[in-house]
């Protein structure tokens, strides 16, 4: 291999030996920040061709179905299912076989139920609610979003809440179908005397942290003549008190019942 008088390799040349074209190189005066880059890695993304953007294949994204607003139906029947969810559950519940929270879209019938929907709106009712696009029907979801209020409702400034939205968001737990039978039964009990349960919720509460520990929470239910079973106490703490720290926001849990 040639070397120069000083006895630095002619790398020019030694690389023109293994090369059946020209090898361009670079000067041989380096600046600092190409001799910071030449140390760089080589990786087989530097030496694939680039392919110009236009030319590139689109990668498609997974799509899911089309999220409906459905809001102004459930705002139509839920004053109805106020009333009869009971009837829509128990009715529901037989069907619902495999005790999956879900029966086929095909039963259920609207008009049985006293629901007063167009055939375009019970279509787009069960479509939104066939969460797996297996042509089942999500009933507890159903009756949940028409009774309970778990997610935080968008409200006018004019509008008054009964209980004020929290600084810091709930982080919840899952919905389960047990969790929603529990809170869906003493949901009248509640309506009938949040009022008093809420002022007894805060005599408990002397630091004034929005925050019950698990004992107290449970009695003030008890003097409201709301007996929790243990499974349904268990639910709901699965729920609200996701971080396993002993302590329930009970703004949160009226809030569901109230907005």
């Amino acid at each position: 291999v040639d070397v120069n008088a000083g006895g630095w390799l002619k790398y020019q040349d030694f690389l023109k030996k293994f090369s059946s074209g020209l090898v361009t190189m670079p000067s041989s005066t380096f600046s600092t920040t190409s001799s910071a880059s030449s140390t760089k890695p080589v990786t087989s993304a530097m030496l694939e061709p680039q392919t110009p953007a236009s030319s590139r294949p689109q990668t498609t994204a997974a799509c899911s179905g089309p999220v409906l607003n459905c809001e102004p139906i459930e705002n139509k029947i839920r004053e109805n299912i106020k009333h009869s969810w009971r009837k829509i559950l128990k009715e529901c519940k037989e069907k619902d076989v495999s005790k999956q929270g879900e029966i086929p879209v095909s039963d259920f019938l609207a008009e049985k139920l006293k629901l007063y929907l167009s055939e375009e709106e019970v279509n787009q009712i069960t479509t939104k609610y066939d969460f797996k696009n297996n042509g089942k029907f999500a009933y507890c979801d159903f009756l949940q979003s028409c009774i309970l209020f778990l997610k935080p409702q968008e409200t006018s400034l004019l509008q008054r809440m009964i209980i004020q939205k929290p600084q810091i968001l709930l982080n919840p737990g899952p919905q389960t179908t047990s969790f929603f039978s529990a809170v869906l039964r003493i949901q009248p009990q509640i309506l009938h005397c949040w009022r008093p349960m809420r002022r007894t919720f805060k005599s408990y509460d002397e630091s004034r942290t929005g925050l019950l520990n698990i004992p107290d929470f449970r009695q003030v239910l008890h003097e409201c003549s709301i007996n929790l079973t243990e499974e349904e106490l268990l639910n709901i703490l699965e729920y609200y008190d996701k971080t396993l720290s002993s302590k329930i926001s009970y703004n949160d849990f009226l809030r569901a019942f109230l907005q």
